[in-house]
Parts: structure tokens; sequence; C-alpha cells
């Protein structure tokens, strides 16, 4: 056998040891993404879309958070996103894509669901037009995906320009209704109120009064539930409910509007209230424009239409109904299907074994951080998630081999908000777990609040998890998990990993009911809404709602001033309604059930030990 040289041992150990180790860390790093991935175009906008001088964001990343997020604990409220369809036509901004494209479509309603999305309403200007056209194929998308639902706003410009050659306004709606009625009503996922298909408007009251519904809808074999718009859509005929829009012109972000259409929804009785929420509003770059502009606040619009509904309603008094306004119409800059831009920043250094992190804007726009780890700067693995008010990890607490890596921090926005992620730091790995100290002895309280969330089959409630040392710091990561769970329920957190430090770490706990419990039986009754009588003050707001739009030129909306005389007669005619209720879109009328309650356990798993608490479920 040939023998090495003396000097060749040495090199050849040391080479040996770097292999180890080598071996070692890759086992540990294991790559589930990119940071192509997490910086690229995660939408359905058109790559090639630009950021706009009228404030819509380029195609981007955006988190995927369920919008459901934004509201109260417990909600239960269905939300729709306000869908327009005209794009890809010569007489319209050209944003990259067209919706007479299938695949487009379908990228659309896919990009939806998975941001939690229930449905879409559908802006239509009647049959046998590209916008009917991409309905159909909105129609075929909406029924690959079981739940998701959509229904159609009949819009003004239907009447006006995509009626039968000499109609009367009256006959071209009950024509446009019977078409619906064939071509849409049948499917399985076209939108229902109490087991009626919804039809709504958009200003076809308002340009034509003397169109009467009750005759129109008498000339269909189903009878459609008819939602109105604005305050005053409350009492109109045979009204099922309305909905509120975004008010460019108003002075204070459109709150006060909201605050009167909501008051108003309280009082009318056993109606359907559809909320509104915005990113905000410019039509500087549409045709029709007249400089109408709400500002965005860099996110702080969005999530202000959020909080209003949040200080509006609760789980005992649930908002049924909320339409994002809107998706994609981009002229006015409403759209929200390339994301938001929160004006934020973040970046990330390393000192020693603590990766820190630092967020440049308004923290409050992001929903939690996610910290990857890589050996390449490309190829990433999640280490964390992080809640906000940390900006710091010990990663000593991780069993990270001792080598060479790069660190990311990514800032994962609120709902539908931009995704920010930090430049790459260098960490080199100095925690041999055989050299580590022993498991932290900090003593922890560990809780979940409220101790009972009360939801109806099919829905979701939620929990805040809170772990809090008693005295030093705890720089373990907690891994959360549900135990004693029965087959009825689900449940997920919001991080799923939470690291308090030398504070306190929060995760949004929602438990989700998929079934009826079994023993559930027919009978009980709804709970009811109640709100104040809407004072005579709230019933003015009338004149500055959605009404306040008219139509100049095909396709083209504009702030009209016979349109605001006519409502204001409208507004003054407002009578102040009694307290009432609220329906629930989207399913026949259900049978109650018995409450069946689950006691269940929240597990928090680290290496300094495990802890839990229980928290309770009635299911009704």
């Amino acid at each position: 056998m040939r023998r090495l040289h003396a000097t060749v041992l040495p090199i050849l150990l040391v080479a040996s040891m770097f292999a180890s180790a080598s071996t070692s860390s890759s086992s540990f790093v294991v790559p589930t993404t990119t940071l192509a991935a997490q910086t690229s175009n995660n939408t359905s906008a058109a790559n090639t879309f630009k950021t706009q001088s009228n404030d819509n964001r380029g195609a981007g990343n955006i988190s995927k958070v369920d919008v459901h997020t934004l509201l109260y604990p417990g909600a239960t409220t269905k939300i729709y996103a306000h869908m327009v369809l005209w794009f890809g036509q010569s007489d319209h901004m050209n944003i990259g894509y067209s919706e007479t494209n299938q695949q487009q479509v379908q990228s659309q309603i896919d990009d939806m669901v998975s941001r939690g999305i229930d449905g879409a309403v559908i802006d239509w200007y009647g049959p046998g037009n590209s916008i009917d056209h991409a309905t159909q194929l909105v129609m075929a998308a909406a029924e690959s995906h079981p739940g998701f639902t959509f229904a159609i706003m009949i819009d003004q410009g239907a009447i006006e320009w995509y009626s039968c050659s000499g109609c009367s306004p009256q006959q071209a709606l009950i024509g446009e209704l019977q078409y619906i009625e064939r071509t849409y009503f049948p499917s399985p996922a076209y939108m229902k109120i109490d087991g009626k298909p919804m039809v709504t408007n958009f200003n076809v009251s308002l340009s034509y009064p003397s169109i009467n519904w009750e005759t129109a809808t008498a000339a269909m074999s189903t009878p459609p539930a008819l939602v109105y718009q604005n305050n005053n859509g409350f009492s109109q005929w045979s009204s099922e409910g309305s909905y509120a829009w975004v008010m460019p012109t108003a002075s204070d972000y459109g709150m006060s509007y909201l605050t009167s259409f909501y008051d108003a929804g309280d009082s009318a009785h056993h109606e359907q209230t559809m909320g509104a929420t915005y990113k905000g509003f410019n039509d500087t770059l549409a045709s029709w424009g007249s400089h109408r502009i709400m500002g965005q606040q860099c996110g702080q619009t969005w999530l202000q239409t959020f909080s209003k509904i949040d200080n509006m309603y609760n789980s005992g008094n649930q908002l049924p109904d909320l339409q994002l306004v809107t998706w994609n119409d981009y002229e006015e800059a409403t759209e929200i299907e390339s994301g938001i831009d929160n004006c934020l920043s973040v970046s990330a250094s390393v000192n020693a074994n603590t990766l820190q992190w630092n967020a440049q804007g308004n923290e409050n726009t992001v929903d939690h951080y996610t910290v990857y780890i890589s050996e390449d700067g490309q190829n990433l693995m999640p280490l964390t998630d992080i809640s906000t008010g940390e900006n710091s990890l010990n990663l000593c607490g991780f069993s990270i081999p001792n080598a060479t890596y790069k660190m990311f921090v990514q800032a994962v926005g609120k709902p539908t908000l931009a995704n920010q992620m930090s430049g790459s730091t260098n960490y080199n790995s100095t925690c041999n777990i055989a050299t580590a100290g022993p498991p932290s002895t900090t003593t922890l309280s560990f809780s979940a609040a409220p101790e009972t969330v009360t939801i109806a089959p099919g829905m979701s409630g939620t929990f805040t998890v809170k772990a809090t040392p008693q005295s030093g710091s705890f720089t373990s990561p907690i891994s959360l998990t549900c135990g004693s769970l029965p087959g009825n329920l689900n449940c997920s957190f919001s991080p799923a990993t939470i690291i308090p430090g030398t504070g306190t770490a929060t995760s949004t706990l929602t438990v989700t009911s998929t079934s009826v419990p079994t023993t559930a039986v027919n009978g009980g009754m709804n709970s009811q809404r109640h709100g104040e009588i809407l004072p005579i003050s709230a019933s003015w707001m009338l004149p500055f709602g959605l009404v306040g739009f008219a139509f100049l030129g095909k396709n083209k909306r504009k702030f009209g001033v016979q349109a605001l005389l006519l409502c204001g007669l409208l507004g003054l005619g407002m009578a102040a309604t009694s307290c009432g209720g609220g329906k629930t879109v989207g399913a026949e009328a259900a049978s109650a059930s018995t409450p069946v309650t689950y006691s269940i356990t929240v597990n928090g798993s680290s290496s300094a030990g495990k802890l839990s608490t229980t928290i309770n479920v009635i299911v009704q």
C-alpha cells in the first residue's frame, strides 16, 4: 500500500472536517422556496405592468395572508371583490392583459381565492359583448373553486348602450334580467341570498327613475334578490339590502359616509348590508377623469376602512357581506390586483449569533416577519415567523451547524399589501450544539384569549395566543399546535412559531368548523342584529354616495351635478327606520343546531419544555 506523505495527512483531515461541516449544514438547510419567488410577481396582474403616476403599484410580491384577518375576531363576513372586465378593449387603458383570455380570467379567480376572497361581483354591460363573454369565463373559473361565488351588477351602461334596438329602458331591463336568468342563474357558483340569486345595479335606478323593478322581476321565472346602492337602497322596492362604495370627493377618506351607511344598515330590518373597503381613488389617468383623488396613505386608507367595520361590528353583531372596491379598476386607481404599496423597507444585520432587523415605514402595515436562511443566497429555507414588535432573533435557538450562511428577513404585509425583503446578510454560525449552554430556565406565562368563542358550522373564530417571560429573556422558538382537536374542527396559527424575547409574543389562532356537529338538530332561531335609529342627519349623507357617479361616454364614470340634485331630493325624503337585522349571502336558510362545546388544548413546544392552555369553542 502506498503511504501518504506526512504533510498530506493534516491537509486531508482539515478537508474532511470541512466536508463534514458542509454535509451537516446541507442537511439542515432544506430550501423550500427561492429569493426570486419571494420577490417576484405573485399576482394575476401582468408581469409587464409598471407602477403608475396614479399610485397603482406595479406587479410585484404581495401578501397572501387571508383578507378575513383584517376583520374583527369571530367575523363570519363574506368578502367579495368588485371586478371590471373591459380591459383588453381598445377604448380602455392597456394594462398588459385581455379579460377575454380564459387563462387570464382563471388566473384572476385563482389569485382571489389565494387571498381568502369568497367571490366576485361583476360590473356587467348587457348580453352579446366582450364583457359578457368575459363574465362567462368568470363563471367557469368560479365553478372550478367550490365555495367561490359570483353575481351580476347591471351597469347603467347596459341599459344605455347594449339594450335591444328601439327598446325603452324598462323593456331593456326586462330583457337583460331574463338573459341573466337563462345564462347565469343555473350556475352552481351563482351567489344567493336566502336561496334567491342576487342581482345588484350601478346607477340604473338613478339614471332611469321611470324603471319599475317590480314589473321587471315579474317577467322572470326566478325572482332575484335585489340589492341596491347607498343608504337609500335599504328603502327601495322589495329591497334585499344595499351596498356601500368609495367616495372620492370625501374629505375624510369616506369615513363619515361609511358610518352613515352602516348605521342605515343596522336600522334596516332584515336587510342585507354589504360594506365597502378600498385603498383610495385617483382618476387622473382616466380619459373621463375629473381629477378626483383620495390618497392611499401608504396602505393606511385600506386599513382604516377595515377599522371602521371593526369599530361598528363584532361577533355578536355581524356584518353579513363586504365588497372590496375594486379588484381591477386600474383607470380609477382603486385596483388591488397588483397589491397596495405600504412604502416600507426592511434591512437586516447579524451581530455574533443574533439576527437583527429594522423596518423603515409604518409597521402597522406588516402582518409578521419571516426569517430565511440560505447557503447560496438564492435557495431559501424559512427558519421561523416573528410577530411585529420584535426586531431580533437569537440564532442559537436553532440547531444550525457551524458554517457560513446568508440570512434574509421578509416583512410580510397585511392582506394584499406589499411584501418587502431585506438584502442578504452573512452569518457565520458558532452555536455548535455540543457546546451550547443549557436551555433557558425563564418562567413563561402562556395563555389564549378569549376563553370561549361561538361559531356557526362552516365558519371560523379567532383567539390570541400570548407567551410572556416572567423575568429575563426567552429566546427559544415556541412552536404552536392544537391538541385534542375533534374531526369537525381545524386550527391554524399566524405565525406558527413565536419567540417572546424580553416582551410578549402573540399569534392569532383561527379555529374553523368544517361541518355541522353530529348532535345538531333542526330548529332554533337566527340571532338578530340591533343598532340605533338612523338620525335625519345621517340620511343627509345620501347625496354624497355612489349616486354621485354618472356616465360620460362608453364605460366611463363621472361625477354628475344632475345626479347630485336628484339624489339630494331622495335624501331629504329618507325616513328614520327601526332597529333591524342582517341576512346571510351564499347559502339557503340553514336550520339552527344544538350548541356543542369543544375543549381544545393549545400547545407550545420549545427547547425549554412544553407549554399548554385550554380554549373552548361552541359550535351552533
